[in-house]
């Protein structure tokens, strides 16, 4: 959710800068692929600044909830003062590009180092950006924050290298451990082949077979800084729907593991 920016200013420092999606949009689009319920991510070019998402929270306590983003500086009475409001985990950058974190606007993971404790009182979750070809480096420091760990955009590996890419292959055991959970979404980030990205199918199916029980699906809505062609929410879902065909298991990913991961009422 973004703006609108004439309310809720975008950060200075930012990698882009959106058109404005506000709350009733993304009411809207729920409203037409038929969820009852959503959870919102604070998006990088809103910098450390949650003020849109927590207004958001604020009018709509019983159908939304948060991921926020928060340095290592922020009070924990702060951090409970969200919780309240309906934020249930932190979003840190782990993604690198030539060495460098790519997104501007983020939270380096070094930071949940100092937030942990307060996250781990409070049944908070870690959600991580990172291409997984650097999760295995990455593991120790997830294991030392010990809470739990939300995977964006399924490890944002190459659709095109396959399952068998290393950092897939980690993502994999992990998820099948029970040691983290993983988003089913960003399939229009693994793959280039739109609008249908057969070549992301594989690493779905492999995640369900996996361990269908630490997954969560997720629209990525409204789809920032894409680089190939923009997608449709209501297509992604429908690709979910013929990608998962077990209704038990469709129902576990879309109602069930959410309501668990972020508090929802059963």
């Amino acid at each position: 959710m973004f703006g609108p920016a004439l309310r809720f200013p975008y950060a200075a420092e930012r990698s882009y800068t959106p058109p404005d999606a506000p709350l009733e949009k993304y009411l809207a689009m729920l409203d037409t692929l038929g969820f009852a319920r959503g959870a919102l991510v604070q998006g990088s070019a809103h910098g450390h600044d949650n003020t849109a998402m927590l207004d958001a929270l604020e009018r709509e306590p019983k159908r939304l909830r948060g991921v926020a983003v928060a340095g290592a500086d922020v009070a924990p009475a702060e951090l409970r003062r969200w919780h309240h409001l309906g934020v249930r985990g932190l979003r840190f950058n782990h993604f690198f590009r030539d060495g460098q974190l790519h997104y501007r606007g983020g939270v380096p993971l070094e930071a949940a180092r100092t937030l942990g404790p307060v996250m781990k009182e409070l049944g908070w979750h870690l959600q991580l950006w990172i291409d997984v070809k650097d999760l295995p480096a990455t593991i120790p420091i997830l294991n030392a924050i010990e809470v739990p760990v939300v995977i964006d955009h399924m490890g944002r590996t190459d659709a095109a290298a396959g399952i068998e890419a290393p950092g897939f292959q980690s993502l994999l055991r992990l998820a099948g451990a029970g040691r983290c959970w993983v988003k089913l979404s960003g399939a229009h980030r693994v793959s280039h082949l739109a609008p249908d990205y057969p070549d992301a199918r594989a690493l779905h199916e492999a995640l369900v077979s996996a361990n269908p029980d630490q997954l969560v699906w997720g629209s990525d809505w409204p789809h920032p800084r894409m680089e190939d062609e923009m997608p449709n929410a209501g297509h992604l879902l429908d690709l979910f729907n013929e990608w998962t065909p077990d209704d038990a298991i469709r129902r576990r990913i879309l109602v069930d593991n959410p309501a668990r991961l972020y508090g929802f009422p059963g």
